[in-house]
């Protein structure tokens, strides 16, 4: 006869699970713990101070006073402001399809079955690895108007240079020509891209009779819509927060004629040089704005041009 399970052993197995399964959430938080408290204290809870300080004249050395959309209607009033909005209006649309159509050229260049790749790939890769106030100085030699590399190098084949970074139109396209001597980065993303592309689709465009060309527009760019999705996302974002080369290259100053004073480096003077801390909170929530609106809109149309394999 076979022997009944004690009904206290029973309901001592659910309750021992539960005790286990506590124990193990608890054991997990502990190690997130780190992540959850640097999220809380450096992301979530200044973001929403800086709400409120927009609304405010908070200048870090003063609490500041609560002045309600003041600071919004008084941007909307700053030359510099717009200013500041074209400059990175005309470098992101720009920069972002160019980064693109270069970036996907060297990838399938470097893509090639040719030996010693590896050397190419590294080195167009080695550039990224610069860091940017190093970068900043070292194109400031190369462009400079009257001993720099490049415009000797025009001189030689009787070509006047231009001014470059000292001209007010040529020191954006400078700017930007800087930035994509950078863009190895981006490459290595569309090399991983143009990886996981199965070869069999090759081989039936080969029977199908498909030149180089028509497996490009018809095989590789569709294949290949995800990671352009990606890289313009966040080359727009990336634009967007233009910094560190035109700060370094004009000392802050943004010259010549403000044609190099970007939004965020606007935002920084006016946060940490003018401690109007209030006025650049607001333009921080006004640049959060647009570029979520941005991105929206490019989710959005995403659904359009992007293909995925499967799909």
């Amino acid at each position: 006869m076979a022997k009944l399970a004690d009904p206290v052993q029973v309901k001592a197995i659910p309750s021992a699970r539960k005790r286990a399964l506590h124990r193990t959430n608890a054991i997990g938080w502990l190690f997130a713990s780190p992540w959850a408290i640097g999220l809380l204290c450096f992301y979530a809870i200044p973001m929403l101070m800086s709400i409120y300080f927009s609304f405010t004249t908070y200048s870090i050395l003063q609490p500041g006073e609560f002045v309600g959309m003041n600071n919004y209607k008084e941007l909307f009033h700053d030359p510099l402001f717009w200013k500041s909005i074209y400059n990175t209006i005309y470098f992101t649309v720009f920069f972002v399809p160019l980064s693109i159509f270069i970036g996907v050229a060297l990838a399938m260049m470097l893509n090639m079955k040719v030996k010693g790749m590896a050397v190419f790939r590294t080195i167009f890769f080695l550039p990224t690895l610069v860091p940017q106030v190093a970068l900043a100085v070292l194109w400031m030699w190369l462009l400079h108007p009257n001993f720099g590399l490049v415009n000797g190098m025009l001189a030689n084949i009787g070509i006047d240079g231009p001014a470059w970074l000292g001209g007010e139109s040529w020191s954006k396209p400078s700017l930007i020509l800087m930035s994509l001597w950078g863009i190895g980065q981006a490459v290595v993303i569309y090399l991983a891209g143009l990886g996981d592309i199965p070869e069999e689709y090759y081989e039936a465009a080969q029977i199908d009779g498909a030149n180089w060309f028509q497996k490009t527009r018809k095989v590789t760019l569709p294949l290949l819509t995800p990671v352009i999705f990606y890289n313009l996302v966040m080359g727009m974002i990336g634009a967007f927060q233009q910094f560190t080369l035109p700060y370094t290259l004009t000392k802050g100053q943004g010259t010549p004629a403000n044609s190099m004073t970007f939004y965020v480096m606007y935002l920084y003077e006016n946060g940490f040089r003018y401690f109007k801390m209030g006025y650049a909170s607001a333009m921080a929530w006004i640049l959060f704005i647009i570029v979520m609106a941005l991105t929206g809109i490019i989710f959005i149309t995403s659904k359009r041009w992007v293909h995925y394999q499967g799909k």
